[in-house]
């Protein structure tokens, strides 16, 4: 499966100048744990990094650092790590573990934004498909008695 298909397509964004204290009210108000920081590129929103909501307690309120004084640029920590929506799941899933990170954001061919990919996705995904594993058995059963005759006493 394609992470395109898995993925989260609405996401909310913003700019390198948007406040710390505006992130958090964006996570807030729209019930998100992350906000993906965009610039334009090309005719559409090239991902260039993700603020989340442990990054603002870890990086803002527990150093006691004004909201308004930081800007999501200044909270964006390292080199972003992306999936390509036309990816398999599964190499998705090495990228997030290689790198050791709980959201992707997914891009198309010309690096714009398409969605994201947490974790929480992947592990509903995977929880469908050992649920569809289980039932192979029973359907084996089934088919098995369905295709045996009676044995003759």
């Amino acid at each position: 499966m394609q992470v395109s298909e898995i993925c989260t397509r609405l996401t909310v964004t913003c700019r390198r100048d948007t406040s710390a204290l505006e992130l958090a009210r964006m996570m807030r108000d729209r019930h998100v744990g992350d906000v993906i920081v965009v610039e334009d590129s090309d005719g559409g929103a090239r991902p260039i990094g993700v603020v989340t909501d442990r990054d603002l307690v870890v990086q803002v309120m527990a150093r006691g650092v004004d909201p308004e004084l930081l800007r999501a640029d200044d909270l964006i920590v390292g080199e972003l790590e992306t999936a390509l929506a036309s990816e398999f799941v599964y190499d998705a899933i090495w990228h997030m573990r290689s790198k050791g990170v709980r959201r992707l954001p997914v891009v198309d061919s010309r690096s714009h934004l398409f969605g994201i990919l947490s974790a929480d996705d992947v592990t509903r995904f995977l929880a469908e498909e050992l649920s569809e594993l289980a039932r192979i058995v029973p359907r084996q059963i089934q088919r098995e008695q369905t295709a045996l005759e009676p044995l003759a006493d």
